[in-house]
């Protein structure tokens, strides 16, 4: 997400994945893909910097190659087996 300011001064935090168009008339329009529109006080090349900012930082996060901790369980006794697979035939 990244955080814009409403023109009242609210922030407004916009998945920029959803951003169809950004205008700048003298107001900066943000259209998403789902039909709504804002109107926000930052400029649209700064908006833009934002968006590449966040992408970015979800490569790096994704290229990073070390997993999240609380992905791991820290025993094999935390896991606990549903059903066993016999090898032998009959």
């Amino acid at each position: 997400m990244i955080k814009l300011t409403r023109l009242d001064g609210s922030e407004l935090h916009v998945n920029p994945d959803l951003i169809e168009t950004i205008e700048e008339t003298p107001d900066t329009h943000i259209t998403l893909s789902n039909g709504n529109r804002y109107l926000v006080l930052e400029k649209s090349c700064a908006i833009v910097d934002m968006i590449v900012a966040y992408n970015a930082r979800i490569m790096r996060r994704a290229a990073s190659g070390t997993p999240k901790k609380y992905l791991f369980k820290r025993r094999r006794s935390a896991y606990r087996l549903c059903c066993s697979i016999d090898n032998r035939t009959n």
